[in-house]
């Protein structure tokens, strides 16, 4: 089977504040980060030998994840960074730089591999595009997913002609601009070719930069256009909408955790909760060490993560609760996702604990 390679170092500016202190591929969803429903994903193909690379926050990855025993693979990590000043700082060489610097430290890619983005979760029949790839005797392929036109500007759009021989790639167009409606999905299958057209030592980007050198050269490189599920945190509003959507059970391989006390209302372990005195309607999760105050009142689809504290009188409705998150009394919380230090509602706007302007009232529960 093939070697795949994790693309994890990114900083994920456009999800912030949610990345403001984890990376990208860490960021939870059904208290999992992304990058581990990928690593399962690419275990149950077989995938065994998966290199990633990393730089921002680097050893919360690598914390995490360790050698991949516990998954069943095989994970190793190269970080992209400078010394400066006498402190090593990150400083990504973009996603084809990354697999240049990959090979050239250990030749780690000797036979075609797969390339996937840390930051979405996806169900692809991967030996079904890799039995196409080989078919069609591509050096590289890219997988793509049709997207609505007004949509394109958040995406790589790849124009192929009808035989799927990519022709041209736009980055992010507007939806007037757009060639065509089938968006890079980042996920790329290559041969170790494709490495000696990376300029060594330098920033490389896969989309930017290798795809129009692929074409420029005329040589065979194809897109795959294929229906699976594809699940893409590219913005903060995505991953709010990306939780309701697993919560209310619509994406298959995702299971809440905890034990279902009612139906769809999950807990974790040591729950205190006032359950005659509080109005909960599923799907909820709630959480292990979750205290919930006479009063109080739950509407899903909602997560709340362990450690938090509603207090009595307060609402919840179709939220995010990171965890250690406290709630003030009878506040009314609508369609966020909270921190102990944030909140975002739906559309990005972001306020903090301490801002003057926002009615909310919320905190740290832990203290």
């Amino acid at each position: 089977m093939a070697k795949a390679m994790i693309l994890a170092a990114g900083q994920g500016t456009r999800v912030r504040p949610l990345t403001k202190h984890t990376p990208k591929p860490m960021v939870p969803i059904l208290g999992k980060p992304v990058m581990a429903y990928l690593i399962e994903h690419l275990a149950r193909y077989d995938v065994k030998q998966i290199m990633v690379n990393v730089a921002f926050m680097h050893w919360k990855i690598e914390n995490y994840f360790g050698d991949g025993e516990r998954w069943g693979v095989e994970l190793g990590y190269s970080y992209e960074g400078v010394r400066e000043q006498g402190e090593v700082v990150c400083k990504p060489v973009g996603s084809a730089g990354g697999m240049r610097k990959i090979q050239d430290f250990g030749g780690f890619f000797d036979e075609t591999f797969i390339v996937l983005c840390g930051d979405a979760i996806i169900d692809l029949d991967i030996a079904a595009a890799l039995a196409e790839h080989k078919a069609k005797g591509a050096i590289a392929s890219v997988v793509t997913l049709d997207v609505p036109r007004s949509e394109t500007k958040n995406y790589g759009i790849v124009v192929a002609d009808a035989d799927g021989r990519v022709t041209s790639f736009q980055e992010k167009p507007k939806p007037e601009e757009a060639k065509s409606t089938l968006a890079s999905t980042g996920i790329y299958i290559f041969e170790p070719a494709v490495l000696d057209l990376i300029p060594p030592g330098r920033e490389f980007d896969i989309g930017s930069d290798l795809f129009p050198l692929l074409v420029e050269k005329g040589l065979p490189f194809y897109a795959q256009n294929r229906p699976f599920e594809w699940i893409d945190i590219g913005r903060v509003a995505d991953y709010w909408a990306v939780t309701q959507r697993v919560l209310a059970g619509e994406v298959a391989q995702m299971q809440v955790p905890g034990r279902e006390v009612r139906p769809q209302v999950w807990v974790g372990l040591n729950t205190s909760v006032d359950w005659d005195k509080v109005q909960i309607e599923g799907p909820v999760y709630i959480g292990s060490n979750v205290r919930i105050e006479a009063g109080a009142k739950v509407v899903g689809p909602t997560w709340i993560g362990h450690g938090s504290h509603l207090r009595g009188g307060c609402t919840v409705e179709r939220s995010v609760l990171i965890e250690h998150t406290r709630i003030g009394e009878g506040m009314l919380v609508q369609e966020m996702i909270m921190s102990p230090q944030y909140c975002v509602d739906r559309s990005g706007h972001t306020s903090y604990v301490g801002d003057e302007v926002t009615p909310l009232r919320w905190g740290d529960a832990r203290a």
